[in-house]
């Protein structure tokens, strides 16, 4: 096999594997962490992600791999499905989220949509 067949077998590949990728909606819960960005007195926070990979499973680890390099501690994470799967189960899904989910497959990236600190709130009672 000469040069350019090498070249174009490998880029037919690299194509496949692209597109194979989808983008699954997370969500991720996360704890304290020393340097975590997360408001004063925030006991954790919810985030709403959109992560490419070639299955759910992948889509995860990547996206608890980043938080980490964030310096963020995930807890629990949820799956959503992929635009698809959403959209059968009935989900309404604007024209920014589809945005955020094209450029997460564009860029193969994880892109955190939405952040949600938690406070713990204690009452008093008289």
């Amino acid at each position: 096999m000469d040069t350019t067949a090498r070249k174009a077998s490998h880029l037919t590949k690299r194509e496949t594997n692209v597109s194979r990728q989808q983008v699954y909606t997370l969500l991720v819960e996360v704890g304290r962490k020393t340097g975590d960005g997360l408001p004063e007195g925030a006991t954790g926070a919810a985030l709403m992600c959109y992560a490419s990979g070639v299955d759910e499973a992948e889509a995860v680890r990547e996206t608890v791999a980043i938080l980490k390099q964030a310096d963020l501690a995930p807890l629990d994470v949820s799956g959503y499905g992929t635009l698809d799967e959403r959209l059968a189960d009935g989900h309404d899904i604007s024209d920014e989220e589809r945005e955020l989910m094209a450029r997460a497959l564009a860029e193969n990236a994880v892109i955190v949509a939405q952040m949600t600190p938690f406070f713990n709130e204690t009452k008093t009672t008289s």
